[in-house]
């Protein structure tokens, strides 16, 4: 296996790793939070349902995590960044709109990794899903690897109603 491949191999099994801690972390401080979480998943389906203004109108959530790509950050640390991306956004839904969290959680709570050229163009896309309601985190890096301390490395933008999430995110390519 050559060295690109061994780093490769690498920075996925980070990725998943870190996928799977947060999976962990949001299971376990969800069904603390709710008793809706503790029945079976079609009744949280069945409980979602509900004529609830906050539900999105085609039942589809997600979240987008944006990446700066001119900062060139190895795949161990983006994968690192959204995963605190990830992390924040689904705190702060927590404490602001745990109805979306819930019905985020119900659909597998899917995310999206899309890429952006700049911190300004990062910071644009903040200020529109703020405009338009939606959670967003941004991230600062610590500065004890890669990236200078205080820098902005992602935005995480949901979870909510992908169709909005849309609106601010659908014309950013994969990262």
């Amino acid at each position: 296996m050559s060295t690109m491949e061994k780093g490769f191999a690498s920075s996925l099994a980070v990725g998943v790793g870190i996928g799977v801690v947060i999976g962990w972390f949001l299971r376990g401080k969800l069904r603390a939070m709710s008793p809706a979480f503790s029945k079976t998943k079609k009744k949280i389906e069945l409980d979602l349902t509900d004529s609830s203004p906050k539900l999105s109108d085609d039942g589809e959530y997600k979240m987008v995590i944006v990446v700066r790509n001119d900062l060139k950050m190895g795949k161990g640390k983006a994968a690192a960044q959204c995963a605190h991306g990830a992390l924040g956004a689904a705190e702060k839904a927590m404490m602001k709109d745990s109805e979306t969290l819930y019905a985020w959680k119900a659909c597998g709570q899917p995310k999206v990794v899309v890429k952006t050229d700049s911190e300004q163009a990062l910071l644009q896309l903040a200020k529109e899903a703020s405009a338009n309601g939606l959670i967003c985190s941004v991230i600062r890096d610590a500065g004890r690897t890669q990236i200078a301390s205080g820098s902005r490395t992602v935005l995480a933008v949901g979870p909510g109603p992908a169709n909005l999430i849309d609106k601010v995110t659908g014309h950013l390519k994969l990262y």
